[in-house]
């Protein structure tokens, strides 16, 4: 799980709804995602890098210069969402440059989850890497296999193909291939759960609750979740809770917004104004 505290904690809340941005333009989430993993090899593999991206004396101007040139298109590096994600992200405060590294991992992680979620398919991943989890328990030849650092990844790789068979979605042998191979100084299980908590994250911004006081038709329900997939850009499931109290209306919690149309809270409000006067 990424445990992010103080600024960091703020300055992911901040990239996650920017990815929300880009995901709802974006006509390929999963080379979004290949990219921002890209950018992750690299950054691992620059201690310096990392302090130079997240020093808080040098101006965001400077650092976004850099990324550019490190990363950006005209280098034949990234596509230009992802640049433009890593851009913002220097420009954050961070309480230590490894919480740059682990944030960009979690957008990885994430963009890849909405091209799954697009296609129909973040519960299937989100079973999928469950099984995975349970395989690993299951088999400690094969758990020491992954969590031994000096296998290829090569060697990794052939050993997850060889388990799912192309059988599994192509989001999750993508996802599982990345957990093989980019450990980051975690065994495979604490990677494999921090991977699930970024599939669990994504999934909770495409999923609605519901509050009525009555059942919805099937028309309603149809209604909202397509009102809501325009609105974010991408499908939302929903969730539909029956509750007296809210009288008529419905109010609608999703993502890091709630939109209260109760008859309920219209009269809380009435009451409030009441008051004030």
């Amino acid at each position: 799980m990424f445990t992010l505290g103080g600024s960091s904690r703020q300055s992911l809340a901040s990239l996650r709804a920017a990815l929300d941005e880009k995901v709802k333009s974006s006509s390929d989430c999963s080379a979004m995602s290949s990219d921002l993993f890209s950018a992750l090899s690299v950054l691992d593999g620059s201690p310096a890098l990392r302090r130079a991206l997240t020093d808080p004396t040098r101006d965001a101007t400077s650092k976004a210069h850099l990324v550019s040139e490190l990363f950006g298109k005209s280098q034949g590096g990234l596509g230009a969402d992802a640049t433009a994600l890593i851009s913002l992200a220097v420009g954050l405060r961070w309480s230590a440059p490894s919480d740059l590294a682990d944030s960009i991992e979690q957008l990885a992680i994430e963009a890849e989850a909405s091209s799954a979620n697009k296609a129909g398919e973040l519960e299937r991943v989100s079973n999928e890497l469950f099984t995975f989890s349970r395989l690993l328990v299951e088999n400690p030849d094969l758990r020491q296999a992954l969590n031994t650092p000096t296998e290829s990844h090569n060697r990794k790789r052939e050993l997850v193909k060889a388990i799912f068979a192309k059988k599994s979605a192509p989001s999750t042998e993508k996802l599982i291939e990345h957990v093989v191979t980019g450990i980051r100084g975690r065994n495979i299980e604490r990677t494999l759960d921090a991977y699930t908590h970024a599939i669990s994250a994504r999934r909770d911004r495409v999923n609605a609750l519901i509050r009525s006081a009555i059942a919805l038709t099937e028309s309603q329900r149809t209604f909202l979740a397509e009102t809501l997939a325009k609105k974010i850009g991408q499908p939302v499931h929903l969730n539909v809770e029956i509750d007296p109290s809210v009288i008529g209306g419905v109010s609608i919690r999703f993502a890091d917004e709630i939109i209260d149309g109760t008859i309920s809270n219209r009269l809380a409000e009435a009451s409030r104004a009441l008051v004030a006067k």
